[in-house]
């Protein structure tokens, strides 16, 4: 039986745009995901005995979201002997998780002066006679 090459899991052409784009965003959504995304953007290529040590994983565990990444094309892998080696399958990932934190960095910069801003409101006299 012939396989059929379906493409990326992200990819169903006939969707519109902004379910394509989900779709990728899904590929991404998992710490762990994460994580080996920005260890790859560390290094040009990053074996897999590499990222077992830097992530703390079990081989299975790690083995289900490269797994995932390599589905959604966001990582490519190559073996040399015994050796599995794994890359960023487009810089543009790279660029992706900087402007995520570059974005999550304006949210919480926001959140803390929104947070030194607020008013506390003052305990009312009935309040302070109770404690």
């Amino acid at each position: 039986m012939e396989q059929e090459n379906q493409g990326p899991a992200f990819a169903d052409f006939r969707a519109p745009l902004y379910e394509v784009k989900a779709n990728l965003f899904k590929g991404l959504a998992h710490p762990v995901r994460i994580r080996v995304l920005e260890l790859l953007s560390a290094a040009p290529e990053v074996s897999v005995s590499d990222l077992l040590s830097a992530t703390g994983l079990e081989a299975s565990h790690l083995s289900q979201h490269l797994s995932v990444l390599r589905r959604y094309r966001l990582v490519t892998s190559d073996r040399r002997g015994l050796q599995q080696f794994y890359t960023l399958a487009d810089p543009l990932v790279a660029e992706l998780l900087a402007v995520a934190r570059g974005l999550l960095e304006n949210v919480l910069h926001a959140t803390k002066e929104d947070l030194e801003t607020a008013t506390v409101p003052r305990p009312s006299s009935t309040t302070r006679d109770t404690l």
